[in-house]
């Protein structure tokens, strides 16, 4: 590898798309984001996110790529021909179909992140159920490593955990063996290894380098991890659409809502909530978020007790897909309700941590905290408050994390 080579990191979440691209020392030289114009559902959003940032690149950098990797929302499923043409809308990763659990029960013999009435089977049932077994199924971020390459064969291990891909033997479970639709799920390879290179017509479209080569990535969360550069004792939070809380572990957990992620070598644990900022954003702008902020005192208790989820149904730490949230009362003042809200997404940050101490994991010595929600002050106090953990900021977006991914995997 050359020492001026570069390498691009792609990183899909849910409200939109951000690109990185570091050199060989993972210094940034160049980031950019937008927001998907429709929502997380559309497939076609996806790439015209990506076609938008890839076209802001400057050609002098452009000409230096040699590699690039996808991260994607973990568990968001979208349905295909086998040339790739999406059929319909994804289901986003938060969509409980529980009209399956019957079904998903038989599938598995023991607890694990595919097993969870959050996991993709349920999704990957209901599309099956639309569309009939002549589908191939694929994550977010396999589907648009397949569009670089034109080849929509393989999936990432990480990005297939929560369709119960088991990462310790590399394999489906025992169960799938007999599956009609075992032939839609993906050939399975490990983050890192080369996927191909791009295809020469979107080589040409985009205006990137015809070697450049496609390396299986991870999911979104990951990725934020790898941007943080953590010790083994840190913990990750992830602070985006949702709370994301992650930790390296000596040996894997085991439990509903859990993932465990094989990792540059390193096993990592966690779980992800449903909860997260986008709850503040039903209720309130950026701009007034910021306003309120400085409002409020973050050392006192509000002492009311929300449960601010967006949507009925969480995954962690408890997996119910029919959890209500409990949004009020909403007091009057709504710096005393931002406060509030702050409260109880620190709550469940909180029992999350715990949780993870339950099944094994040690409690982190500090968490390093990424994603838009990492700014805010106020909320960072609160949570200390709430968790008892020191906690860290990181402002590397997590896109330079999965374009890490890309150049450990030409190294």
């Amino acid at each position: 590898m050359l020492k001026n080579s570069l390498v691009l990191g792609i990183d899909l979440g849910t409200s939109g798309v951000r690109i990185a691209i570091i050199n060989t020392k993972k210094k940034i030289l160049f980031t950019s984001s937008k927001t998907y114009s429709k929502d997380l559902e559309i497939s076609e959003d996806w790439i015209n996110s990506l076609k938008a940032l890839i076209e802001e690149i400057p050609n002098s950098l452009k000409a230096k790529l040699i590699s690039c990797s996808v991260a994607g929302t973990s568990g968001t499923l979208l349905a295909c021909k086998k040339n790739g043409a999406p059929i319909g809308k994804a289901l986003p990763y938060f969509l409980s179909c529980s009209e399956h659990s019957c079904e998903i029960k038989k599938l598995f013999t023991k607890e694990c992140a595919g097993s969870s009435k959050s996991g993709s089977v349920g999704r990957a049932l209901r599309l099956l159920a639309l569309y009939g077994n002549e589908i191939i199924l694929r994550h977010q971020a396999d589907w648009v490593s397949g569009w670089l390459i034109n080849n929509w064969e393989y999936g990432e291990e990480g990005n297939n955990i929560r369709m119960g891909w088991e990462i310790s033997n590399s394999s489906w479970p025992e169960n799938f063996q007999n599956l009609k639709w075992l032939k839609c799920l993906p050939k399975i390879i490990p983050s890192g290894q080369v996927m191909g290179s791009i295809c020469c017509k979107k080589a040409n479209e985009l205006n990137l380098p015809k070697n450049l080569k496609v390396i299986a990535g991870t999911t979104d969360s990951n990725a934020g991890v790898l941007a943080a550069c953590p010790n083994k004792d840190d913990g990750i939070t992830i602070l985006g659409s949702t709370i994301v809380i992650k930790k390296f572990v000596n040996k894997t957990l085991s439990g509903n809502g859990i993932s465990n992620h094989k990792l540059l070598g390193n096993w990592l644990s966690g779980g992800a909530s449903n909860a997260g900022a986008a709850v503040l954003l039903d209720f309130f702008n950026l701009e007034y978020i910021e306003e309120l902020s400085k409002q409020i005192n973050p050392n006192k208790s509000t002492g009311l007790n929300l449960l601010p989820l967006s949507n009925k149904g969480e995954r962690f730490p408890i997996d119910d897909p029919n959890l209500e949230p409990i949004l009020e009362p909403r007091p009057v003042s709504d710096s005393l309700y931002l406060h509030a809200l702050f409260e109880g997404l620190a709550k469940i940050e909180a029992r999350g941590w715990k949780k993870l101490h339950e099944l094994g994991a040690g409690f982190p010595r500090q968490i390093i905290t990424i994603g838009g929600g990492a700014k805010n002050i106020t909320w960072k106090k609160i949570r200390e408050r709430e968790i008892g953990i020191p906690i860290k900021i990181c402002s590397r977006p997590p896109a330079a994390g999965v374009a890490s991914i890309a150049l450990k995997g030409l190294s």
